[in-house]
């Protein structure tokens, strides 16, 4: 089936998730719940101009439930679940059908541990973000097939679940983390869509975790715009213009925040958050509360031990009390782990040693996970030896 644009619709995204949840939840198999939904939008863009509906989510229910029953009923093999199906009354248009706990079910399945990130982030942004497979693609920069595939596969995974059991926040906050950290730009911004989708989320529950990972969003987000220069050239948090950062963003996700360690149920997602907060709050690298950072990070540590973990700490313990202490930090990880080399590269500059700094920044390059990366840590590396090799003739 070809895929269809009335996703895009301005004001219908919204709707779909609630929707697509109420039909499962009545017994609908999640695929076909969604192709009945993707016919209710395309018969609403045609008829909502000339005649719009006062409820138009209960619109969307009772078109969609009656073409998915038209879909049961063509098919001969399931006339047993026809039965069934039909025998449910249709409700009124206008009547109050839905809660907020259809599109909350629709996140935990979206996230179901037996699919791999990639779906779950391609099916959360389909089903719960109302994106079309062609939108995801291309916030993806993979071929529409690519993606119409993995999502197909994520639909047959979990196909026969119903929306009856608890689910995993945790796996639907990672499956969030994962679109914000994606962060292309372009007609869908998968960064503006993490946060949309988290702000969602965070209207539908008080756990803590959400308004920390909502928060450590907002936090991140509210630096972006000096986070790359000319050319898509990267720009590290110490080279940053400060005054470019929105500060009503910072406000908002430090109140969030707030809120959050009040209730004392502290979670890795608001120590992180916590972290980036001082980050934000710190008028430049010098005035910035390293210590606490650390205090931060020990927390974090208790919480989720990782290399990581460690290896962030290990750069807030060489601000706070001096490079040989971050060294020393840093002997107790692995080289293979991401980022080893920049960070021992950064201690090592800051220690003095910046012949050994421009050769490990040279290796971190090597390493790099992104073209902008690569660039940024390739000049750190010719400035290291340069530096190294006029201190040398001054010698």
């Amino acid at each position: 089936m070809p895929d269809r644009e009335p996703f895009a619709e301005a004001g219908l995204r919204d709707l779909v998730p609630a929707v697509i949840g109420i039909l499962v939840g009545r017994g609908a198999d999640f695929a076909a719940a969604e192709d009945a939904v993707q016919d209710a939008l395309v018969e609403a863009l045609a008829t909502w101009p000339s005649d719009p509906p006062r409820d138009r989510r209960g619109w969307l229910v009772t078109v969609a439930w009656r073409k998915f029953l038209d879909a049961v009923r063509a098919e001969g093999s399931r006339v047993r679940r026809e039965e069934r199906v039909a025998a449910t009354a249709l409700p009124e248009p206008g009547a109050v059908i839905a809660s907020e706990d259809d599109t909350l079910d629709l996140y935990f399945l979206c996230a179901h541990p037996d699919l791999s990130p990639s779906s779950a982030v391609a099916l959360t942004l389909r089903a719960v973000g109302g994106l079309t497979t062609k939108q995801i693609a291309e916030a993806y920069m993979v071929p529409e097939a690519t993606m119409a595939q993995r999502i197909s596969r994520a639909k047959r995974t979990i196909a026969g679940q119903r929306l009856n059991r608890p689910g995993d926040l945790r796996s639907v906050l990672a499956t969030l983390y994962l679109v914000f950290n994606e962060g292309h730009s372009g007609d869908i911004d998968l960064v503006a869509e993490a946060i949309r989708l988290t702000r969602r989320l965070a209207a539908m529950t008080a756990d803590t975790e959400v308004s920390g990972l909502l928060a450590l969003m907002l936090l991140h987000h509210a630096r972006r715009a000096s986070r790359f220069g000319q050319n898509g050239r990267l720009i590290a948090l110490a080279d940053q213009d400060r005054a470019r950062w929105d500060t009503a963003l910072i406000a908002e996700a430090i109140g969030i925040l707030q809120a959050a360690l009040a209730r004392d149920e502290l979670g890795e997602y608001q120590a992180q958050a916590a972290i980036a907060a001082l980050h934000a709050d710190a008028g430049s690298v010098e005035t910035t509360d390293w210590a606490q950072i650390v205090d931060w990070y020990d927390e974090l540590l208790r919480l989720r031990d990782t290399p990581v973990i460690r290896l962030n700490r290990a750069v807030a313990l060489g601000e706070a009390v001096g490079p040989a202490a971050g060294l020393a930090e840093l002997r107790s990880l692995d080289d293979g782990v991401a980022r080893y080399f920049a960070v021992e590269a950064h201690l090592r500059e800051r220690a003095g040693e910046t012949g050994r700094a421009a050769e490990l920044y040279a290796r971190a390059a090597e390493r790099a996970a992104s073209v902008a990366e690569r660039e940024h840590l390739s000049r750190q590396a010719a400035w290291a030896r340069d530096r190294s090799d006029r201190l040398g003739e001054r010698g």
